[in-house]
């Protein structure tokens, strides 16, 4: 139940980053298995606001936000701003017809969530976005401020992720059971090599996620795990201070620039290990380039294609190439 990332700074989280991938993974799962059972997955009204506590809030919080933003109303019953807000919330719930659903935490009754979100007061919003939470406002904003903020949330969803929301359905049964997808062929070898790489176990899990993908090279799920565990694997025994100060030392030595970009992105400075990465290409040939571009194109399956980092760091990677 413990948010995954409380930031929107940029810097990168890979625990936030392989949470967000296998969301990501599992929402475009469930969609081509719609698509293939002729279903539409529409949800009733009614599942567009839901009540949610501790011990639901892995399954009705964590994975809905794989296919649809969920907005955290952290409220009260004793609460006056919380009467004003919250009914304002639900309306608009209902005006955005599955763009986000709203999830509805009294604090009185969840304590640990209330503490989890580090909540000083409410009412609180917060939203979770592939596994990844974020603060949005506190108080009883105005209307405006929170439609605005509402359209950056689902944009967010939408550009970095992929999610475009939930299909709704007015004449759906509100009291039927939801349909599960199927397990997908490959689910036992992607959450073996997810506990592997939990475990720091990074060969076995580097293993794993080739085994995926021999028999399915495109599987987005195993691409974003593989990377992470190779990323991992090879800076587990670098000596941090001894990378920089080879890198610093010589920035021709396209080996020490290579081992320093890992750190820069394991540390979340994902612009400085692209820029290294960059730059070192623009200055070497043959081998050396290769070596650096290579290394470079590895590090965009970590942070994943559809992020504006990665695509501002592809047009200057195609700069100093052509």
């Amino acid at each position: 139940m413990q948010p995954r990332n409380m930031s929107m700074s940029g810097v990168v989280d890979l625990a936030a980053v392989k949470a967000a991938g296998e969301a990501k993974a599992k929402a475009e799962q469930a969609r081509a298995e719609a698509a293939r059972t002729g279903g539409t997955g529409a949800v009733p009204p009614a599942a567009l606001v839901i009540d949610v506590d501790e011990a639901g809030f892995e399954l009705d919080v964590l994975q809905r936000s794989a296919e649809v933003p969920v907005v955290l109303d952290f409220w009260a019953e004793w609460c006056e701003p919380c009467k004003q807000l919250g009914p304002l919330l639900e309306r608009l719930a209902a005006e955005y017809n599955g763009r986000f659903v709203l999830a509805k935490i009294d604090v009185d009754a969840n304590q640990m969530l209330m503490q989890q979100f580090g909540i000083q007061g409410i009412p609180a919003v917060f939203a979770v976005v592939a596994g990844q939470a974020l603060p949005l406002f506190q108080g009883a904003a105005p209307e405006a401020q929170i439609r605005e903020t509402l359209d950056q949330l689902i944009q967010v969803g939408e550009e970095r992720f992929g999610l475009t929301g939930i299909a709704v359905d007015p004449d759906a049964d509100p009291d039927a059971a939801p349909v599960e997808a199927p397990a997908g062929p490959y689910d036992a070898l992607l959450e073996a090599a997810a506990s592997a790489l939990d475990a720091n176990d990074f060969a076995g899990a580097v293993q794993a996620y080739k085994n995926v993908l021999v028999d399915d090279p495109g599987n987005p799920e195993a691409k974003l795990g593989l990377a992470q565990a190779e990323l991992l694997a090879r800076v587990q025994n670098m000596d941090p201070q001894a990378v920089r100060k080879d890198a610093a030392d010589d920035p021709a030595d396209v080996g020490a620039q290579i081992a320093a970009a890992d750190l820069d992105l394991v540390g979340g400075h994902v612009e400085d290990a692209f820029g290294r990465l960059v730059e070192a290409v623009r200055r070497t040939a043959g081998d050396d380039r290769d070596a650096a571009r290579l290394r470079l194109l590895e590090l965009f399956e970590v942070i994943g294609p559809d992020d504006p980092r990665v695509t501002a760091a592809r047009t200057s990677l195609a700069r100093v190439l052509f």
